[in-house]
């Protein structure tokens, strides 16, 4: 590692990590194309730059990304950890989501194999599965902690319910959510939940899926099977985003950015594959979150 990052602890069981971390979706899948050698290299130059924590999911690009991540942090000469995400299912059939207990060892072991590990460092639930309680899915995933075979555990798109009930069967490091200046609508109720069991927040898409960039494009947006569905869009970054961890916004710093993007001026909804709620809830904002609380936030 040729630089040093600020550490963020993730939840109440150990999980320490870099301030932020690299979403590694869009190497595989969602944004347009992309070269798998040049994804390599900008996974190691984000090593090199302090990132610790490399965030994918089984479902990206149907094991490409994480093959992908294996083979980049394969020869680095530290360690660092890796994330990735059971649940969501592509196939032949199309797109659907699994959280079957009796499933959920063999996507962990082919998750492993793929990556080239021994260890999961944090194994996240992508999304629940509607048709299973979540507190059976984590309880298979716990066994996985027993066995040794993952550290730490976390969920992606959950109401608070769903988190409550899964905290109550093992502690639940990190919580994965969609959190930007273009969807605020967390900080009403996921991050309070959050606060209350003691799990950590990785907020992903934090600039807005790019338009928060000043560099997104209407072909940008043609080109992207995520963003071109996704009513908010209608009508050499890595650097500059780890730099990121190094701003301290100071409270009149919090007061531009709502006075910039007031809550009240939104307008779309939100598309994402089977999350907790995608349209906008009425009514006053919060007050924005305290300084020196927030978590690695990831890209995709």
């Amino acid at each position: 590692m040729l630089e040093a990052m600020r550490q963020r602890q993730l939840g109440s069981d150990g999980l320490v990590t870099s301030a932020l971390g690299m979403g590694c979706m869009g190497l595989s899948q969602g944004y347009g194309p992309a070269d798998d050698n040049e994804s390599i290299r900008a996974i190691r130059r984000a090593a090199e730059l302090g990132v610790t924590m490399f965030d994918t999911a089984m479902s990206y690009g149907q094991g490409h990304n994480e093959r992908l991540i294996g083979r980049a942090l394969a020869g680095l000469p530290w360690r660092v950890q890796v994330a990735t995400k059971f649940g969501i299912v592509r196939d032949a059939a199309g797109v659907h989501l699994d959280g079957r207990p009796e499933h959920v060892r063999g996507y962990c072991e082919a998750s492993l194999a793929r990556l080239g590990v021994d260890v999961i460092d944090l194994y996240y639930l992508h999304r629940p599965d509607p048709q299973v309680p979540i507190a059976d899915t984590v309880g298979a995933m716990a066994q996985l902690v027993t066995e040794g075979k993952v550290r730490h555990l976390g969920v992606s798109e959950v109401t608070p319910a769903q988190l409550g009930q899964a905290a109550a069967v093992h502690p639940i490091s990190a919580i994965q959510f969609e959190w930007s200046l273009l969807w605020r609508d967390p900080e009403d109720d996921i991050i309070p939940a959050a606060r209350r069991v003691g799990t950590g927040i990785v907020p992903y898409s934090p600039l807005g899926r790019g338009m928060l960039t000043a560099t997104l494009t209407q072909d940008d947006i043609d080109a992207s099977d995520f963003r071109r569905g996704d009513p908010r869009f209608q009508g050499g970054e890595l650097d500059q985003n780890v730099a990121a961890a190094a701003v301290e916004l100071t409270e009149a710093d919090l007061r531009g950015l709502d006075d910039a993007v007031p809550r009240a001026g939104w307008a779309g909804d939100r598309r994402s594959f089977a999350a907790a709620a995608t349209s906008r809830r009425p009514g006053p904002a919060p007050t924005a979150p305290s300084r020196g609380t927030a978590e690695p936030g990831q890209r995709g």
